[in-house]
């Protein structure tokens, strides 16, 4: 297994790599760089490299009012799935996911990202429901992992 190294969005490099990450992933709901911003100081977000080349990132949302589950998502860039990656990024959510006072753990997945709902349903999701955001036309997936 391929072992990334993960680091949290700290400064503009890693934001701007996180951004580019999350809009190539999801192209459907693209953020700004002040919608970064925002994030990095309500969620976890983290990004991974091989070396110095960037492959993936991940967030991880606490508990919220809208939900007691800890959301994690684990992102890969196409041309680096299949090696290891994603489940080295996946693990990592969970370890920051444990550290959260959750009540189980959920995710979102783009639902025309097949290898991602497969990936997702291989670790023990379920399907939850499917959603559509204000003016998208792909809905989203939540999923709940199955424990």
């Amino acid at each position: 297994m391929a072992e990334p190294r993960i680091v949290s969005v700290s400064d503009d490099d890693t934001l701007l790599d996180w951004q580019r990450v999350h809009n190539e992933i999801i192209p459907t709901a693209p953020l700004s760089v002040e919608d970064v911003r925002g994030r990095v100081t309500r969620h976890l977000l983290e990004v991974a490299y091989d070396g110095d080349v960037l492959v993936g990132n991940s967030t991880v949302r606490p508990p919220s009012e809208e939900t007691a589950a800890a959301t994690v998502i684990a992102r890969v860039l196409p041309e680096y799935r299949r090696r290891g990656f994603g489940e080295a990024i996946y693990q990592r959510c969970l370890e920051l996911a444990g550290e959260l006072r959750s009540d189980g753990i959920e995710t979102h997945i783009l639902a025309s990202n097949e290898e991602g709902l497969r990936f997702a349903k291989a670790r023990g999701f379920v399907e939850v429901e499917t959603y559509l955001l204000p003016g998208d036309t792909i809905p989203f997936v939540e999923l709940r992992l199955d424990e």
